[in-house]
């Protein structure tokens, strides 16, 4: 299956791609992977993100485009992958288009997640993380620590991340709506948008999204 997944940011998006990856068999490809990759393996298109984002520049979509095509042509990705973070925008998704097209395949469904506004701003600005290890991550709601503002697994300082304020989230979410929502018609209209909610349990979720995929693969 060739899948594209979309959803605002706090949508759980990275969890579902890991799980729905390994429940399909297929590589799970995120933009932020080929972007650390890509820079940390020093490749051309590595050295001109790096040159645009140390700039504090955004990063064009020709390389980005070009990252994903790399990416996409490797021997795992034969048969199928899970686009993560790619296409961002209406030009990169046009630009896959073409990229799928040359190669006689075509996307089997484009993946939304839905979560209402007022809970992607609760998700993600309610986040706390450990000073001392950001792996260790915690929640005001979710996932309460024992001590408020410790760490249960080394006792270091919770603090907020200032790209989790809920100003700094809503701002996330007017690019998101502006720039990455509009994909969702572009592929509507092509008919491979599936629309699940993202509320509730990992694994509720998850099981939403491989009964959707199901179906639509059912269509064909």
């Amino acid at each position: 299956m060739r899948i594209v997944l979309v959803g605002p940011p706090g949508a759980g998006k990275g969890t579902q791609a890991a799980f729905l990856a390994k429940n399909l068999g297929i590589p799970h490809i995120s933009t932020g992977d080929l972007f650390r990759a890509n820079i940390s393996q020093g490749t051309e298109l590595g050295k001109q993100a790096k040159a645009y984002m140390d700039a504090g520049k955004l990063v064009p979509d020709e390389v980005t485009i070009g990252m994903a095509k790399d990416r996409m042509e490797q021997p795992d990705a034969t048969n199928g992958f899970l686009l993560d973070g790619f296409p961002r925008n209406v030009s990169q998704a046009e630009a896959l288009d073409e990229m799928l097209k040359a190669e006689g395949m075509k996307l089997d469904a484009v993946l939304d997640l839905e979560v209402p506004e007022d809970e992607v701003v609760k998700r993600i600005a309610g986040r706390r993380i450990c000073r001392n290890d950001s792996s260790h991550v915690f929640h005001v709601t979710y996932k309460q620590p024992k001590i408020e503002g410790v760490c249960d697994v080394c006792h270091g300082e919770l603090y907020q991340r200032d790209d989790d304020s809920e100003e700094t989230v809503r701002t996330r979410l007017e690019v998101y709506h502006t720039q990455t929502e509009p994909i969702i018609d572009y592929y509507a209209a092509q008919g491979l948008v599936v629309t699940i909610s993202a509320l509730g349990k990992v694994e509720e979720v998850t099981g939403r999204a491989m009964e959707a995929l199901g179906s639509k693969v059912g269509d064909k």
